[in-house]
């Protein structure tokens, strides 16, 4: 139960391996062959030292090592009590561990009539297909129930190359969703490996020194035989080997041992924040996406079915075809031409055959050939894709798909209205939620045989009140069990960069994310959105704050419709994007300003600017010596790093005459919705 115990007896020493795996302080920083299995005996004694101020919330006793992974949570306990009080511990990445309160769970998919007798698909006693701490499912089939000690009692058995799913033997995505939950899968390093050239010689991947992702190995008479040239993996017999379970600080803290968690640890925060460190996996690495502006949707598809494709590679959005010609200079900028990608792609989405409903509130619709194409999996992934790499929020999800695919919020059953409005199957189940009578309902159910008997529920009704259970049956069916392959597809895009883990973990702060429209720009908002960075140069100082006021009072009237832009004119122009992308703006943006060029030479600039601090010091500053020329002062940007250059100018209305200016200008260049 709690991996192997380990005595080290020159340092009086005896710890469980599981004990050491889940500890939050301590990290495996020597060779498999150092310590105890990479863990070094100086930092467990560091770590024993830091847990022995920690008092469990279980037996109230200190030691407690193992703590909740969100950061907001303060429990922590013993890893002996976390097993009693349904801790999960998942035994992959750095090994973090939930409390009750923030653990995993999994999504209840109603895949087979669960009217009928539940067995434990392990030992077949009877089971509750309840989803709770002791009660698991299969991700695939969604008919296998287990009972969490009979499935770790097959993984102990089978280990890592045998243990599948008893019912429909699906293995990638059982293990995934076991390692999710809790279980701890051993490692299969006797499984026999055949010679790649001949197939009649084998080793054990022990034996030969392999690693567990390993399957390209040569025997030694096939190796002779070839001079050496045949094994692509050498095979030294007793060669050093490097567990699956390693747990490496990969934080850039330099600390011997560290106690925070990398940027892709689940904490409690916002939706920004949990999908800023879910961009920390985005590689500098670009791919190149060539984009006609109809065709957004169809150039994410071609991308995400490219063989070589990587969520994590920047994108590079180049547009073309005939229309190229509006797409002028501003839009071939690399950054506004994702933002714009993006915005179509979403939008293209919400508006393909995958959903059914009005605009701002989509279910999942049924479409053989999108199933065919498997395209439900495609859009899933591009969303996940739209939200990392900065797009707007989806924005269009209706609250019933969203609490189909999370559990959000948690076991309230669906009702009619949660159903597309304005569809056959939704009058049908409308009519049967509104018979006045028992005489009127079984008429109903008479003129709509076919779907009843197709949802399962055709049965005789005896009493009206059974109205009601009839049609939360049938609500479940149109819009879970008769989208079940659909929805567990998308789910499984989703899963794209690890955003279906995360809204898993916060739906609540997820929520408006999928399915509330984007919060309409102010001033204030978009004034908060910009830090300002002043100069250092008092005189210049001077002059930059009235520009400040300036810029403030120009959003003002941006907003009331005083100026011929609008803030989204202005946030596009800094930005690329016209309302606050999902994931907030990385870097942050910020404003500097764009002095008048002094005609005059430095020498006497600086003399200049000596004399005027030492009036302003004195109290004798003149009025009116402070004047300069407004001519060919224009806002600047930086669209890379987000950076607004404002100019300096002396009056209000040489500041808003500027900044029209130059973002009207911009704003023509750009395609119009049209």
């Amino acid at each position: 139960m709690f991996g192997e115990k380990v005595t080290l007896k020159e340092h009086k020493l005896s710890v469980h391996y599981f004990c050491l795996l889940t500890s939050c302080g301590v990290y495996q920083r020597g060779e498999e062959g150092e310590g105890v299995f990479g863990f070094l005996v100086d930092d467990i004694k560091q770590e024993t030292r830091r847990s022995a101020r920690l008092t469990c919330c279980c037996c109230k006793k200190k030691g407690a090592c193992v703590g909740c992974n969100v950061r907001s949570c303060r429990k922590t306990i013993h890893f002996p009590c976390g097993r009693k009080q349904q801790f999960i511990s998942q035994f992959s990445g750095l090994f973090p561990s939930f409390c009750p309160d923030h653990s995993p769970t999994q999504s209840l998919c109603v895949g087979s009539d669960l009217s009928l007798p539940q067995t434990c698909s392990i030992c077949l006693d009877p089971i509750e297909p309840v989803l709770c701490y002791s009660i698991l499912k299969c991700p695939s089939c969604h008919n296998s129930w287990f009972h969490r000690d009979c499935v770790q009692r097959q993984a102990h058995s089978a280990g890592l190359f045998f243990f599948r799913c008893t019912l429909c033997n699906n293995k990638e995505s059982f293990q995934e969703e076991m390692l999710r939950m809790g279980i701890y899968i051993p490692e299969s390093w006797f499984e026999l490996i055949r010679c790649r050239l001949c197939g009649s010689g084998g080793t054990h991947r022990k034996c030969s020194g392999l690693k567990l992702d390993t399957n390209n190995w040569a025997c030694s008479d096939c190796t002779q035989a070839t001079d050496g040239r045949a094994s692509l993996v050498a095979s030294p017999q007793g060669g050093q080997r490097r567990s699956l379970l390693s747990k490496r600080n990969m934080s850039p803290i330099h600390s011997p041992i560290s106690c925070k968690r990398p940027s892709l640890s689940v904490r409690s925060g916002s939706s920004e924040e949990l999908l800023q460190a879910l961009a920390s996996q985005l590689r500098p690495l670009s791919v190149q996406v060539e984009v006609d502006r109809d065709g957004a949707l169809s150039a994410g598809v071609e991308l995400v079915r490219r063989a070589d494709f990587d969520p994590t590679h920047t994108l590079s959005v180049r547009f073309k075809g005939n229309r190229r010609t509006s797409l002028t200079n501003s839009l071939q900028d690399s950054n506004m031409a994702k933002q714009y990608f993006l915005k179509l792609l979403v939008r293209q989405i919400q508006d393909s055959v995958v959903f059914e409903g009005p605009d701002g509130s989509k279910n999942l619709a049924l479409n053989s050939q999108a199933l065919r194409e498997d395209l439900y999996f495609d859009v899933g992934c591009l969303l996940a894709l739209s939200l990392v790499h900065g797009g707007p929020p989806v924005g269009f999800f209706s609250r019933a798909l969203y609490q189909c695919l999370f559990n959000y919020p948690p076991n309230q059953p669906l009702t009619v209205a949660h159903m597309t409005p304005d569809t056959a199957l939704t009058r049908q189940v409308s009519r049967i939620a509104e018979a006045k009578s028992l005489n009127e309902l079984k008429e109903v159910m008479a003129a709509n045989w076919q779907y009843l008997e197709l949802a399962g529920c055709n049965r005789p009704i005896s009493r009206l009140e059974e109205r009601e259970a009839l049609v939360e049956d049938l609500v479940s069916f149109t819009l879970i069990t008769r989208v079940q392959l659909p929805l567990q597809r998308f789910r499984e895009g989703l899963q794209t960069l690890g955003v279906f883990d995360q809204v898993q973990l916060f739906p609540s702060a997820f929520c408006s994310v999928f399915c509330e429209a984007s919060v309409w720009l102010t001033a204030r908002s978009l004034g908060q959105l910009f830090s300002i960075n002043f100069s250092q140069q008092e005189v210049r100082l001077n002059r930059e704050l009235p520009v400040v006021t300036f810029w403030r009072h120009f959003l003002l009237e941006c907003e009331v419709g005083r100026s011929s832009i609008s803030l989204q004119d202005l946030l596009r122009f800094v930005t690329g994007a016209e309302e606050f992308p999902a994931a907030g703006f990385l870097p942050s943006p910020s404003i500097s300003f764009l002095h008048p060029v002094i005609s005059s030479p430095p020498e006497a600039e600086l003399e200049e600017e000596e004399e005027e601090e030492e009036e302003e010091e004195e109290g004798t500053g003149r009025p009116g010596r402070d004047v300069w020329s407004d001519e060919g002062l224009f806002p600047q940007r930086e669209t890379t790093s987000r950076h607004l250059l404002l100019p300096v100018t002396s009056s209000y209305q040489a500041f808003k005459s500027s900044m029209e200016q130059v973002v009207s200008h911009h704003v023509h260049l750009l395609p119009t919705e049209s």
